[in-house]
């Protein structure tokens, strides 16, 4: 009982004597070990974590122990392995890096205003539209949302339009005698910028093998950045969406409405909120148009 209640004690004067930088290191650190155990769990890099604990094990038991020979191997696998993983990992550790600051600037930009949530609305509308036709014709596309991650380097691949967005581009570009339509179409504040452009393919070794090499590259492309990739397959006609490096298939128009309408405007935004806050718009116009005739 007596070290049970030393520990306690201990405990409790540790945390008394906490100040407001320890509260900071602290949390910084929280957040630090949350990233990296998310970046961890989500990639492949998770298969190698236990192969690293085991091997930081065995240089802990051979430092107690004092064996000479083994703590030298060890200690030089942890030197050698550390560089080995930046260079093997090059790609994930870029993808994580670039998500985390993404992640930390749309902290800071959360709200939107009416006009862009508009424009953004509408461009979604016909993107949906777009794929639900692409759907039941089998035409295959391949959509690009871009959102916090900067995507110049993919869209110099292709040809940059810089257009409005409209239903009837968006058939010209990914219709089957198009020279831009085995590409990808890349979306950039809400305008067709650039199309045909080449996405790298994911290397995961976990894809179900019946997923062709568009779905791959939109998977990869999810990989590498928080970008949102609407698919449509060529054979089965299937609508899908990537992002993070998952990717759901089978959607209708409703679900790929809201699936998009939560990753570029708001967790809480889905066709039913989008249309009350329609009505209201419209009404308060008409209210607006009736003061004015009044007066």
């Amino acid at each position: 009982m007596d070290y049970v209640g030393n520990i306690l004690s201990y405990i409790v004067n540790q945390a008394l004597s906490m100040n407001i930088f320890d509260v900071i290191d602290i949390a910084i650190v929280s957040v630090l070990f949350y990233y990296v155990f998310k970046f961890v769990r989500d990639r492949r890099a998770g298969k190698l974590a236990v192969g690293i604990l085991f091997v930081l094990i065995i240089m802990l038991l051979s430092n107690l122990l004092n064996m000479q020979a083994l703590n030298f191997i060890t200690e030089n696998i942890v030197q050698v392995g550390i560089i080995g993983l930046i260079i093997v990992f090059q790609s994930e550790l870029r993808s994580f890096l670039e998500k985390m600051g993404g992640e930390s600037l749309r902290t800071f930009n959360r709200r939107m205003d009416h006009k862009n949530y508009q424009h953004t609305v509408r461009c979604i509308d016909i993107v949906v539209e777009g794929a639900v036709d692409f759907s039941a014709e089998k035409t295959g596309a391949l959509i690009v949302f871009e959102r916090g991650t900067k995507l110049g380097d993919v869209i110099k691949t292709g040809t940059v339009i810089n257009s409005d967005p409209s239903v009837f581009l968006l058939k010209n570009i990914f219709f089957n005698k198009s020279p831009l339509h085995d590409g990808a179409l890349i979306v950039r504040n809400n305008r067709f910028f650039s199309a045909g452009c080449f996405l790298p393919l994911s290397l995961n070794n976990d894809i179900i093998k019946d997923l062709g090499t568009r779905h791959r590259a939109a998977i990869g492309m999810s990989e590498n950045s928080d970008s949102a990739i609407v698919v449509v397959s060529e054979e089965t006609g299937y609508i899908s969406i990537a992002y993070d490096g998952y990717l759901k298939r089978n959607l209708d128009e409703v679900s790929l409405k809201n699936e998009l309408l939560s990753l570029l405007i708001g967790e809480n935004v889905t066709v039913d909120t989008v249309e009350k806050k329609s009505a209201e718009v419209e009404s308060a116009e008409y209210d607006s148009n009736d003061f004015d005739t009044e007066k």
